[in-house]
């Protein structure tokens, strides 16, 4: 069983001729304070009221999708920090924000954070943003925003476009609870590894729809493990191309959906949503059940060793839970 469907966007719109401008805090006079962080010996300036972050999210694909609000706080900002500043320059381009950027990513967000911390404690208003959709999600950010707040600075957001989520509501399946994991491992072992756990996890109670981002090349041997691992017949959807010219998505059991696209190789940005384990999922219950039967006579080792058999699950994985329940029982 399977559902698709698509849509063409409609052109981007340019920015408003004459945005509305954000009023700027004052900005403080007179020396940094500092606070230690870290080692003992490193201290980052306490930021003043003045300054501030701001997470812009932007549009997964359809420019058209840029709100008002995150044009005009981007161009009010004093700097952009860019997943990559390539990247973004078409979106400023579209929508003639001038404001100077910088490159922020993975190797090099620590090296940046002190000279963050100093301009933002002289008043300054920096934007966040990423490749596509919301800041930190998947996206780099997050080391940047824990540092600003423990220097207690003043973090905010422009909500907007979350691929994630817009893939949660149009596969039909239970909006919440909902998790979302970013990307799987690329390599088969490590995949199956964080499959299993969270598997055992849905073995002692977590029933929530599961979702991860995965890359075209990957999808049918992602889409393989999850079957393997967390059962053929769960209902899923893969959602491809979200607000693009050629948006699917895609809905069916993941043992369907992993043979289709074993056929029919993927292109695209794709996010895959898992449904909730299946009433009828006996090791969705037994897991815990099992677990204190066993160590009611046996060691936590071996109880683990035994259920770890009946269940099919790694032995580590029902090891980690067997030591839970042995703590819990002191």
């Amino acid at each position: 069983m399977s559902d698709a469907s698509s849509s063409s966007p409609s052109k981007s719109q340019h920015a408003p001729e004459h945005p509305v401008d954000i009023n700027r805090d004052s900005v403080h006079s007179g020396e940094s304070a500092t606070r230690h962080a870290g080692n003992a010996d490193e201290t980052v300036p306490v930021v003043h009221q003045g300054g501030e972050v701001v997470l812009v999210s932007t549009p997964i694909g359809n420019l058209g999708d840029m709100s008002r609000r995150a044009v005009e706080t981007l161009e009010a900002c004093d700097l952009i920090l860019c997943e990559d500043t390539r990247t973004s320059a078409r979106l400023l381009r579209e929508y003639g924000i001038r404001t100077r950027t910088r490159p922020l990513h993975d190797h090099n967000e620590d090296r940046q954070i002190p000279a963050l911390l100093e301009a933002l404690a002289a008043g300054q208003r920096i934007g966040v943003i990423s490749d596509a959709g919301t800041p930190l999600m998947s996206d780099p950010g997050y080391r940047l925003v824990r540092a600003v707040v423990s220097a207690g600075g003043h973090v905010t957001a422009v909500p907007g476009p979350n691929a994630a989520v817009m893939a949660l509501t149009l596969s039909g399946l239970p909006p919440h609870p909902f998790m979302f994991s970013g990307f799987l491992p690329p390599r088969e072992a490590a995949r199956r590894e964080v499959l299993a756990r969270l598997h055992a996890a849905e073995c002692a109670g977590l029933s929530a729809t599961l979702i991860w981002h995965e890359a075209p090349h990957r999808l049918a041997e992602m889409l393989a493990s999850l079957a393997d691992v967390m059962g053929g017949d769960r209902p899923a959807a893969v959602a491809r191309e979200l607000t693009k010219r050629f948006e699917e998505v895609r809905r069916g059991t993941v043992a369907e959906l992993a043979a289709h696209y074993r056929e029919n190789p993927a292109r695209g940005e794709i996010t895959v949503v898992l449904g909730p384990p299946l009433q009828e999922d006996s090791t969705a219950t037994d897991l815990d059940t099992q677990l204190h039967e066993a160590l009611r006579t046996l060691s936590v080792k071996d109880a683990a060793a035994l259920v770890a058999g009946i269940t099919s699950l790694p032995r580590r994985t029902v090891y980690a839970r067997a030591l839970e329940l042995a703590r819990d029982k002191k």
